[in-house]
Formats: C-alpha cells, structure tokens, sequence
C-alpha cells in the first residue's frame, strides 16, 4: 500500500473519530451492546476457567490414584481390604516410619444445605486413612484440629464451610442414623478437597455398612518416574484388576466434560446476544455512512480512493468494538474475579466449590469477540460507503 493511500485512510479515519460525538446516541447503544455481550461471555468462560483451575490445583505427578479396571471415577470402583495392602506393598510407593505413604479411601455424597438458597446440595463425604494429609503437600489445618480416628468426627474443607450451611466449627450434624461433629477447618491451596468432609474411613465404612470395602487407593511414588513401574507391577498382578493415573491426569479427566459443556453453552448465548450487539453496530455504521454521503462523495472526487473509506470505516466500527470490550472486560473483572461458587461435578454427582477466574486468556478471547462484532458490524456499511455514486453524493450539496 503506497504512502499516499495510507496518508488517506488516516486523514479519513481521523475525521471519522472526531465526528463521533454527532453520533453520539447510536454509538453509545453499539458500546453497550458489545460490552454486555462481552462481560457474559467473559463471565461464562470465567466460570469454566474457575472450575478447571480447582482440579488442576489438586493434581500431583507422584501422586496416584488407583481404582478398578473399567472405573472412570471413585464412586464407580471397589476393592478390598485385601487387595489394598497388596497395593500399599508396590516397591515404587514411597515410605516413612509408619510405612508406605497410602491412603484408602472411601467416598459418599451427603446432603447439606447450601447457605445461598438453603436449598439441599450434594457434598462429597470423604473416608481416608491415617497418612491421607502427607498425600496433600497443600493441606493445612485453618481452625480447629483433625478427626480422631475411630470416632464420628469430620474436619470440612474451606470451600465447603464457606459454601454450605451448617459445617462451621463445632456443629453437630446427622446423616443417616449417625451424629457428626465437625472438629476443624482445612485448606489445601484452593484444590478439590477444600469441597469435601473428611473423616475416618473406617468410621465412615462402619456408618454406610459399607463392610469392609474402599473405592480408591491414593499413594506418594518414590517419583513421578515411578509411575511406569507401578502400573507394571499391579497391572500384572493377577489378584488385581486396576486403572491408575497420576492426581494430575484424574483430575484433568473429570473436569473435561464440565469444562467443555460450560464453554459450549458460554459461546452459544455470546454467539445469540452478539447477533444483537451486530445489529446495533450496523445501525450506527450506516447512520454515520448516511450523514456522511455528501463528505464521502467530496473526499472521492477531490481524489480519495475507495479503500481508504472502507478502511476508515472499518477502524470506525473496530474502535467501537474496542471500548465496548474493554468496558465488558472491566465489568466482567470487577464482578466475578475471585467470586466462590459451587456446581454440579457430573462425573461424581456432588458439588465443586470453586472461585471464577477471570484470568488473561479470557480477557483476550472477550477482546477478540468484540473486535469480531465491531469488524462484522462494519463491513457492509464500509462497503456501501464505498460504492456510493460520487455524482449522487454531490448532488446532496
């Protein structure tokens, strides 16, 4: 593109800009529009940015989590007492002075009210065994004290107390035939088990006459390269019939359909609300090629050519989509960054807590969104500048 066409379009798209104000009425309508298409969008993909962040934060590379052959999630699996000590026995499990560093676990789903609505939720009640803590290099206790082994006693991660009713510290709650107390308050770097209610496995096997049975076997490998060894070594032991992943891998398996339905559903309503916000963007474009027809038709015959006005027009309709997503990213930012909520997990039926994360990634797929709404918005409005008769326009004069 010669310097004197590039001299055009800024000259043109400088004049555009200042006479914006005229218009003032119909671009703050394309502003809005853009804007609230993007801080839903945002929003949306905020959510689901939110919920993989969670299950992400959880997993570890020399963690694994073992379940039976064919299960996809814990409360799909089973083993025996039997079959866990033969786990717990793999050479590639790291050990202590209480010995290998496994965790049999067992997981239930109890109501509980959510503070919000009060309205019954599904919360995971998690069995562990003794050294399930050292499993976690995030956990921390925040109030109070563990669960005493042996006894009906629960500790409720973060999320969970600040989320549901009645799981603050000291509160006595009934599930089934049984009396829990809740005995502390515990984080763990903002991961998926601060969604959960910890308590003894055994107790809990005993309270849901679950015999003597777990769903899963989480143990610390001596490193992230063991993991090879250890799948050999169980996977050919004929008294086991396993699947094993890294935290890491389980944890990405379970939040990719979640993940992937909210962003589905997050782009459809962006995609029907910016039918909107395009409509609004053409109004304003051709309200301003219309103002203008007699300007255009001056510009071209003191010799300006057509691509400069349709170029002009197009950073018109682009600036329009700029400060409209900028607005909606601010908005979207301020409102729900940090935001705690919790949702369904299909794959295990129980709720996630969880905060939005409006993070940089979102921002810009907002952005991109408004940019694209501003270029559609401004097409066919460029074009008809374009091709507008330089003899019609002048007669207007």
């Amino acid at each position: 593109m010669s310097g004197n066409a590039l001299a055009q379009i800024a000259a043109i798209t400088s004049m555009n800009v200042r006479n914006m104000s005229a218009r003032a009425t119909s671009s703050i309508v394309a502003l809005v529009g853009v804007a609230g298409v993007v801080t839903v969008l945002t929003g949306v993909l905020s959510i689901a940015e939110g919920f993989r962040t969670v299950l992400a934060q959880s997993g570890a590379e020399d963690v694994a989590i073992v379940l039976r052959s064919g299960a996809t999630e814990e409360m799909g699996s089973s083993f025996s007492n039997e079959q866990t000590r033969i786990i717990a026995d793999a050479p590639q499990i790291a050990r202590d002075d209480a010995g290998p560093i496994v965790s049999p676990e067992l997981y239930v789903v109890v109501d509980v009210p959510l503070k919000s609505t009060g309205t019954p939720a599904n919360v995971p009640m998690r069995g562990v065994g003794p050294q399930a803590m050292q499993l976690r290099e995030g956990f921390r206790m925040i109030e109070g004290r563990p669960f005493t082994p042996g006894k009906f006693e629960v500790m409720v991660g973060r999320g969970a107390a600040a989320q549901f009713a009645g799981l603050g510290l000291g509160s006595r709650l009934r599930w089934g035939s049984t009396e829990w107390i809740v005995t502390g308050i515990f984080g763990d770097r903002g991961g998926v088990a601060e969604s959960e209610i910890w308590t003894d496995a055994v107790v809990l096997q005993g309270a849901y006459n679950r015999g003597n049975t777990y769903q899963s076997v989480r143990a610390k490998l001596i490193s992230p390269d063991a993991l090879r060894g250890f799948k050999d070594a169980l996977t050919t032991d004929p008294r086991l019939s396993v699947r094993i992943f890294t935290e890491k891998e389980y944890y990405e398996e379970l939040s990719r359909s979640l993940v992937t339905l909210i962003r589905t559903i997050g782009t459809a309503i962006a995609l029907l609300m910016g039918l909107g916000a395009v409509f609004a963007a053409l109004n304003t474009m051709y309200s301003a090629v219309a103002a203008r027809t007699r300007e255009i038709a001056t510009l071209r015959a003191l010799g300006f050519g057509p691509a400069p006005v349709v170029i002009s027009v197009l950073a018109e309709a682009l600036l329009i989509g700029l400060i409209g997503g900028c607005i909606g990213m601010a908005v979207a930012y301020l409102a729900f960054d940090g935001l705690r909520t919790s949702t369904i997990n299909f794959a295990t039926f129980s709720q996630v807590t969880f905060a939005f994360a409006v993070t940089p990634e979102v921002l810009a797929q907002g952005l991109i969104y408004a940019l694209a709404l501003g270029l559609i918005g401004g097409l066919l409005p460029s074009v008809r500048a374009a091709r507008l008769p330089i003899t019609a326009g002048l007669r207007e004069l």
